[in-house]
């Protein structure tokens, strides 16, 4: 199966659920080869579960949701040792986290030292609890969200926490025609109930491979370098892009270029990927009014791009 394959059967057995997000999910997927994590910062009631659920389904993996409050401990995450009477001695009970796919809900209102006790799972893919060390199950995916317009009772996410996620995605609304044809549609949690994992773990490592095997020329990767550097020394932009940016970007490209059946990288496949790897990476300026996003979006107008070599 070839990775546009495993992209088009996961996009559209999630897609039964979610309508008209299928660029979504496409770059879920991208996060998900990449071996990366997705940080989802979007109004409540757009379907930030169901498409995790519907994803998780597709791929065949464990699914768990964690809802992220100040009193939420570290050791609710990944769990406990207890006293088992029967063996006469402690056992570990692994927490939520010992998933495939773990939804982060509003991970923002958690403490810093709850965050960071998902940070080492994210980073390091294990957890470590009264000083053992327990690995995570494979395939592991984490998605963080954040509600944009609601800051009351937060603890912002610092922004060495944040250079973890591989991607920021946001959903918004549906158009008029798609949340229309929902009104009367079996519920949503009844057809992701339905779904069948339409890719396995033979798949996703023969997808993985594929993309170990494209290239990317010297000025494609130039252009990578040129993006990272404008970030670096913008005037809109306190700091600017870290090197695992810069790696984050030249990975999501060559997956990008794989799924559009392609063994090379081209510029158009930079473009595509860069404003949701590295705006959440930016720190701005004090004093500019403009969101990361948009400054990156002008970066990227600013760069002047290669001519196609490859």
């Amino acid at each position: 199966m070839t990775v546009k394959e495993y992209t088009d059967r996961i996009v559209q057995n999630a897609g039964k659920v979610i309508i008209g997000k299928d660029e979504v999910i496409r770059q879920l997927v991208i996060c998900f080869l990449a071996g990366g994590h997705v940080l989802l910062e979007d109004l409540p009631g757009t379907g930030k579960t169901m498409l995790l659920r519907a994803f998780a389904r597709s791929i065949g993996g464990d699914f768990r949701r964690i809802q992220f409050t100040p009193d939420l401990l570290p050791s609710d995450l990944t769990g406990i040792h207890f006293f088992d009477q029967k063996q006469g001695d402690f056992v570990f009970r692994k927490g939520p986290v010992f998933s495939n796919v773990v939804l982060a809900d509003e991970i923002n209102r958690a403490t810093p030292r709850t965050q960071s006790a998902l940070l080492e799972a994210m980073e390091e893919r294990q957890v470590s609890v009264d000083g053992e060390t327990f690995p995570l199950d494979e395939p592991f995916i984490v998605m963080g969200t954040q509600n944009p317009i609601e800051s009351y009772g937060t603890f912002p996410l610092p922004e060495a926490q944040l250079d973890r996620f591989f991607m920021k995605l946001s959903m918004g609304y549906m158009e008029r025609d798609q949340e229309i044809s929902l009104m009367g549609r079996r519920d949503a949690r009844d057809i992701v109930a339905d779904l069948q994992a339409v890719v396995d773990a033979t798949d996703t490592a023969d997808a993985r491979k594929e993309i170990g095997a494209v290239t990317a020329s010297e000025d494609v990767k130039a252009y990578i370098m040129d993006i990272i550097e404008a970030t670096r020394g913008s005037a809109q932009t306190a700091c600017g892009v870290s090197a695992r940016g810069t790696l984050a970007l030249y990975k999501a490209a060559t997956i990008s270029a794989a799924m559009e059946g392609r063994g090379y990288v081209i510029p158009e496949d930079v473009k595509k990927e860069a404003v949701p790897v590295l705006s959440h990476r930016l720190l701005t300026a004090p004093g500019s009014h403009q969101d990361t996003a948009r400054i990156m979006e002008k970066i990227l107008i600013g760069t002047k791009v290669p001519l196609e070599n490859v």
